[in-house]
């Protein structure tokens, strides 16, 4: 097949380091002499027919910046078979010869979709904060997220130690602790609550009243988002221990701000690559970085339950605090 054009999204939540993707899609495309369409909104906008042809300057001095411009959003018509339908369609009338998915689970799903239900060839690029995807040892977004939780978490210890309080700080995370275990080990926390692993609150809060009679008067909590509210636990402690505690939500915040060095190299390398895969006649497939080496999955592969080493972190956290 002869590429003349192709298209590039993203979709989900966004994620620092998107921007630097896209722009490496535009410009290795334009390298290449393809000509390139970014659709806005996601897959929502594939079915409104909201696309732009993009040249060199469209991405001018967008690699530092965050979230993602070419915007984006959660399509509940693109999980019908009518929707489906509708962004088929656009792909053709713009003469689309494959498209680059810039996202997580849910933009992989849709690629599956596309590729092997309507036979678009598609591309995934792994642009999610919680680094759930398989086939890569990182996606974008992920480290420049966990530094962004970790200079807050660096900040709250500052007056967590000042006024003697215990402090449960909530991080993103549905699905995956990822964010919770590395700020967690990397902040110095005392304790940390992940959706991957049961948790008894009552023992926690035990070893809390222990450490208090013998002198710790400072305690840091970090809960990801899916294995609890922070404000329920907050109040469960205090229930149980009697000492006052507070709660921080660091909520978007971690979705934001300028990507990190690894962040911009990762989304620069994935996105080129996703260029190169279309080219050579790929689809269907997610790129990913393995042991310093650029590889590729099936998205079926990529979209599979992720396992993460939650035990030895948990261990290590335990052990240095």
């Amino acid at each position: 097949m002869s590429f003349r054009r192709i298209g590039v999204l993203t979709s989900g939540g966004d994620a620092p380091g998107m921007n630097a993707a896209i722009r490496a899609v535009v410009r290795s495309a334009l390298y290449s002499n393809l000509e390139v369409l970014g659709i806005f909104r996601g897959y929502e906008g594939l079915i409104n027919e909201d696309l732009k042809v993009f040249d060199h300057r469209s991405v001018s001095s967008v690699i530092a910046r965050g979230g993602t411009i070419l915007r984006t959003a959660r399509s509940p018509e693109f999980m019908t078979e009518e929707g489906q339908k509708h962004a088929v369609n656009t792909v053709k009338k713009f003469g689309l010869d494959g498209l680059v998915l810039i996202g997580g689970d849910g933009t992989y799903r849709g690629g599956i979709a596309l590729s092997r239900k309507w036979g678009v060839p598609c591309i995934g690029v792994p642009g999610t904060i919680d680094n759930d995807l398989n086939g890569t040892d990182a996606t974008i977004g992920s480290d420049t997220a966990v530094n962004t939780a970790l200079d807050a978490i660096d900040k709250i210890r500052d007056t967590v130690t000042s006024m003697e309080r215990i402090f449960v700080v909530e991080v993103m995370g549905r699905e995956s602790g990822y964010i919770a275990m590395q700020v967690a080990v990397g902040g110095g926390a005392e304790e940390v609550l992940i959706p991957e692993r049961k948790f008894e609150l009552s023992k926690m809060c035990h070893e809390i009243v222990e450490g208090n009679m013998r002198g710790k008067v400072s305690w840091i909590v970090i809960v990801a988002e899916g294995a609890g509210k922070g404000e329920d636990i907050a109040r469960q402690i205090t229930e149980m221990t009697s000492l006052e505690t507070r709660v921080a939500v660091l909520g978007h915040v971690q979705r934001g701000g300028s990507p990190t060095a690894k962040d911009r190299l990762l989304a620069s390398t994935l996105g080129a690559e996703a260029v190169r895969l279309l080219m050579k006649g790929e689809s269907g497939l997610a790129v990913g970085v393995h042991d310093g080496a650029v590889v590729s999955v099936t998205l079926e592969e990529a979209v599979a339950k992720k396992q993460q080493d939650t035990e030895s972190y948990f261990n290590l956290l335990k052990m240095l605090s």
